[in-house]
């Protein structure tokens, strides 16, 4: 029993030991497990660091890219919109003078009314209690226009202004369409603070058919050169043109010192013009082409000129001594 008790004692020690060193053996793989996997952690660790860092920085460069990026998509937003607004504006403005039909109105008129808003142009209203009527179209004080700038060539033909270079078209272009558009825009400026009910295109009209009293009376003075004769036709036909102007802004405006001051504004600036075309307008002209050009010298020319008879004398006893000497 004793030995068998013994034995059992053996055996458990041998399956002591062999777990002990089963145990040792365990023991040793956990340790280096736990070596592996501290080694494993720390690489991790270590690249997870890594990626942060890296995705921090990338993070930032984002951040930096995605400003970038966006203050690029607003001026390009920008730049396009103000590219769309200035295309419409273009096409607008092309469209605007390109299209006939927007002027057609103001120009599609009969010969025949013309005629006739010609001879109400010298007539007076009578009535200003109510607005007189103004036709709103541009054809007849155009033409007036064109008129008053061929008769004004025709007086410095017949006058005795010396034309040179060409016949200054331009320069009477320029002061009758000056003072048509800019009397006019004045007009209408200060019909604008008296209140007056009239637009634009109605005192272009009204000015414009006004200039047919200046075209009939710088005809007829052109051609018969009398300043009694002009000063009649100045206080008559001006006088009547300028009275039609007057009686249609009295019936638009309401108020006395606005009447006064808008018709009498009018009534001043187109009496004197008829004036100053009359007398002034030449000499205004030759003075800026003598500033531009020079006084009007004659060419130089060459003349033959007459031998003294004293010298012909000479000639002649020097030939007959030369004669006689040989």
């Amino acid at each position: 029993a004793e030995w068998g008790g013994f034995e059992d004692n053996m055996q458990g020690g041998g399956s002591a030991v062999i777990d002990m060193e089963n145990m040792d053996d365990t023991s040793g793989s956990s340790f280096e497990d736990m070596g592996e996997m501290h080694q494993r952690m720390k690489e991790e660790e270590e690249e997870e660091e890594a990626e942060g860092e890296a995705g921090a920085g990338e993070e930032e460069d984002g951040e930096f890219l995605g400003m970038k990026g966006l203050r690029g998509q607003l001026g390009r937003q920008v730049a396009d919109q103000m590219w769309q607004v200035g295309k419409r504006q273009a096409s607008r403005a092309f469209s605007l003078y390109a299209n006939i039909d927007i002027l057609r109105p103001y120009f599609d008129v009969e010969p025949v009314q013309v005629r006739a808003r010609l001879l109400e142009s010298m007539i007076p209203v009578k009535m200003i209690n109510f607005p007189q009527k103004i036709a709103g179209e541009l054809y007849g004080p155009l033409m007036l226009v064109f008129t008053l700038v061929a008769i004004l060539l025709h007086g410095m033909k017949t006058s005795d202004t010396i034309i040179r270079e060409g016949t200054l078209m331009g320069t009477a272009i320029g002061t009758c369409f000056g003072y048509w558009l800019g009397v006019s825009s004045f007009m209408y400026f200060l019909a604008y603070l008296c209140n007056a009910q009239i637009t634009m295109v109605q005192m272009l009209s009204l000015l414009g058919y006004g200039l047919f009293g200046h075209c009939i009376t710088l005809f007829v003075t052109y051609n018969i050169h009398f300043h009694s004769l002009f000063y009649i036709f100045w206080l008559v036909v001006g006088g009547l043109s300028t009275l039609r102007m007057v009686a249609v802004l009295v019936s638009r405006t309401v108020g006395h010192t606005q009447r006064l001051i808008l018709c009498g504004t009018l009534a001043a600036l187109h009496m004197l013009f008829l004036l100053y075309l009359h007398f002034a307008y030449h000499k205004v002209v030759e003075g800026i082409l003598d500033t531009l050009e020079g006084p009007n010298m004659p060419p130089f020319q060459r003349v033959a000129r007459d031998i003294p008879v004293v010298s012909n004398a000479v000639l002649n006893t020097t030939a007959k001594a030369i004669a006689l000497t040989l």
